[in-house]
């Protein structure tokens, strides 16, 4: 017998934190049921981060027009014995049929902005909280981190490396989606590669060359297996030997057609490794073939490297992406904003929200670049580029979902976009995000309207 909400796809609404079914039985059982809005968004950023990507938008509204409990799944809850006849009725036959408002994939965002709205009635928008916060926080922390190491990077490619330090198989597929719409050029998970059409990319294994009696050996198998973007591993055993062997190789193999497009350093000084190697492929004739470095390397380092004048063409990156390591999670929160029509908020210190459905307004210099934003009600007639757009109606996609390009060509043009000082790996001076004085107002209304000792 399988695991109850064991979908493969993660449709399931078991998917979720207990105590969202317990607040929809009380909710259902004391009639209320009026039309809700909830906003996701993020506290504060996180130390060293000047600006965050939103990710993960289309993962979740494909879970809200999927999300059901199937009969296993309903049979668990009545055997519970700690839910109503009349909440398990009202489970077994849920289908979201809400509206969804959100900041499009790869739009930067800041402190306090929303990034997702969900309207609808309230114990609908309720459940659905836990696995959207799942699915989005996920995408933005990786695509958030993906976008630092391609300003670290400088426009040399980046490949995704990170599936066997992920933590767990969605988290590894997610994480190759949301790096690349942030910018870089491929993944080398597989099954990635097939599901979203990020390009594929691979080198080789130590394994592989220690399976041969020599390095040249080893290369020479490979290139003719696989002749076709050929990239050699060189650090198995003494790096510049083997960019030697290369250099050596790739005579034999130029009279069968056969290119060495790239070489990869794995380990060591990778400063010195990489000069040595490309004086070493320089002088042997081999001055297109590029050097790909990885090995730990996270965005200081890159830079560090680049500021160096380090001759690589091209990195690959996997533990400090598929975990965030400086920043593995955000502060980020679902919080009611109005219920049947009225402003709602939280006034808990260090964790005050502002009520109603918001809107952020976003204005940019004369180059472009961005200037403020401002957060205000959906409704007033502000100033500047308004952020979020409809994503479902009525419990339906408004449009198909973007294809990953136009994503991805999105994120290139919000970097480009941000103010220099931003595009830092230091702490830079935080974007002005002004407060619209109407929310204020709103605010006080709905203090008076909560009933306090």
């Amino acid at each position: 017998m399988r695991e109850p909400g064991a979908h493969g796809d993660g449709s399931s609404l078991l998917l979720t934190d207990y105590y969202q079914l317990a607040m929809v039985q009380a909710y259902i059982e004391h009639g209320l049921t009026d039309m809700a809005s909830f906003e996701l968004f993020v506290r504060t950023l996180p130390a060293g981060r000047n600006f965050l990507m939103a990710a993960g938008l289309e993962q979740a509204v494909a879970f809200l027009e999927d999300a059901r409990f199937d009969a296993e799944e309903i049979a668990w809850l009545r055997a519970e014995g700690r839910f109503s006849d009349a909440a398990v009725a009202a489970l077994a036959g849920f289908r979201f049929a809400g509206d969804v408002d959100a900041l499009p994939e790869g739009t930067v965002f800041f402190a306090n902005e929303p990034v997702l709205r969900v309207t609808a009635p309230l114990p609908q928008a309720q459940l659905v909280e836990s696995r959207l916060i799942n699915l989005i926080h996920l995408q933005t922390v990786i695509a958030s981190k993906a976008a630092r190491l391609v300003l670290a990077a400088r426009h040399r490619p980046l490949i995704d490396f990170g599936l066997r330090r992920a933590h767990g198989a969605e988290a590894a597929l997610l994480a190759a989606r949301a790096s690349y719409l942030a910018g870089f050029a491929g993944t080398a998970t597989a099954l990635a590669a097939m599901r979203f059409g990020i390009p594929a990319a691979g080198t080789m294994a130590h394994s592989f060359v220690q399976a041969h009696g020599g390095e040249k050996e080893a290369f020479a198998n490979f290139a003719r297996s696989r002749p076709r973007n050929l990239v050699l591993l060189l650090d198995t055993y003494d790096t510049e030997a083997a960019a030697r062997t290369v250099v050596a190789l790739a005579r034999d193999l130029a009279g069968e057609g056969i290119r060495i497009d790239g070489v990869r350093l794995d380990s060591g000084d990778l400063a010195v490794f990489s000069r040595r190697v490309r004086d070493i492929l320089d002088e042997g004739g081999l001055a297109e073939t590029c050097i790909i470095a990885s090995g730990g390397l996270d965005e200081a380092e890159i830079a560090d490297l680049l500021d160096g004048g380090a001759p690589v063409d091209r990195f690959g990156v996997g533990t400090s992406l598929a975990t965030s390591s400086n920043a593995p999670a955000l502060d980020c929160a679902y919080k009611l904003v109005e219920y049947a029509g009225l402003p709602r908020r939280k006034r808990s210190a260090g964790k005050a929200t502002w009520p109603r459905r918001k809107q952020v307004f976003r204005r940019y210099g004369p180059e472009g670049r961005i200037e403020a934003d401002r957060l205000s009600t959906v409704d007033s007639d502000e100033e500047g580029r308004p952020l979020l757009v409809p994503a479902m109606r009525a419990g339906r996609r408004v449009a198909p979902a973007p294809d990953l390009a136009a994503i991805r060509a999105h994120a290139a043009t919000e970097l480009a976009s941000l103010p220099e000082a931003l595009t830092r790996l230091t702490s830079g001076p935080p974007l002005l995000v002004e407060i619209a004085p109407v929310l204020e107002r709103l605010a006080r209304e709905a203090d008076r309207l909560v009933d306090t000792p």
